[in-house]
C-alpha cells in the first residue's frame, strides 16, 4: 500500500476548494473496505466519483486495475483528471457524463467486472445508475450504513438482473456503522434501464 499516495491524495483533495466539506485521511481510507471484495477484478468503474473516492485510493492499492470514473460535475471531473496525473497514475479513464447516458455507451455498457459507489443516491437509485455497467458474472459493491435497508431495492435490483449477495460489515475509522451491499449481476440489463437523466432520482424503481 502506498501510503505517501493516500497523504498526496488528502492533500489534492483540501487545495480543491468546494469539493469535500471534510477532506481528511479517515475519509480516504475508507474506500479500502472494498479491497477484499474485488477478487480477482480487472476492470472497475467508480460511479459518481466525486473527490475519486472510492475509485482512486483503490487503484493506488491496486495499481494492476482498469479503473474509469464517471463523474457528471465537471469542476470534479477536472480535479480527478488533475488527480490522477499529479499521482502518477496511468489506465484510468474519467468520463465527464451523466451515469445514465454512460450506462447506455456501447463501450462502457455491462463493460467492468466491479462497479464500486459510495455516497452516490439511495439504493434504489444506485442500482440503476450502477448495474447497468456491470457485466454478467461481474458484481456492484455499494458503501453503505447500517441506516440503509437493503430489502429497499430488492424489486431494482431484480429488474436490473442483479442478486443481492451479502451485506457485509465494512467499519472505518470515518463510519463505524459502515457496510458493503454486494450485488452479484446475474443477467443482462434490460435495455430499457437506466432510463433518460434525472428519471432513477425522480422515480425510483
Amino acid at each position: 500500500m502506498n501510503d505517501s499516495k493516500l497523504d498526496q491524495l488528502v492533500r489534492l483533495i483540501a487545495g480543491w476548494p468546494g469539493l469535500m466539506a471534510r477532506p481528511d485521511r479517515a475519509l480516504v481510507e475508507d474506500s479500502l473496505v472494498l479491497l477484499e471484495h474485488l477478487g480477482e477484478a480487472h476492470r472497475l468503474v467508480d460511479v459518481g466519483s466525486g473527490a475519486g473516492l472510492p475509485g482512486i485510493p483503490i487503484k493506488i492499492a491496486r495499481p494492476d486495475m482498469d479503473v474509469t470514473l464517471i463523474e457528471a460535475d465537471q469542476a470534479k471531473a477536472a480535479f480527478l483528471v488533475h488527480a490522477c496525473a499529479a499521482l502518477g497514475l496511468e489506465r484510468v479513464e474519467v468520463v465527464a457524463r451523466r451515469a445514465e447516458e454512460a450506462g447506455h455507451d456501447p463501450r462502457l455498457r455491462e463493460a467492468f467486472d466491479v462497479a464500486v459507489a459510495r455516497a452516490l443516491a439511495p439504493l434504489p437509485v444506485l442500482m440503476e445508475l450502477c448495474l447497468p455497467l456491470v457485466r454478467v458474472g461481474g458484481r456492484l459493491l455499494a458503501q453503505k450504513t447500517e441506516a440503509e435497508d437493503p430489502a429497499a431495492a430488492a424489486r431494482a435490483i431484480q429488474l436490473l438482473g442483479g442478486e443481492l449477495s451479502g451485506v457485509q460489515a465494512a467499519q472505518s475509522a470515518a463510519r463505524r456503522a459502515g457496510i458493503v451491499v454486494v450485488i452479484d449481476k446475474v443477467r443482462p440489463t434490460p435495455p430499457l434501464y437506466p432510463r433518460r437523466s434525472g428519471v432513477p432520482t425522480r422515480k425510483p424503481l
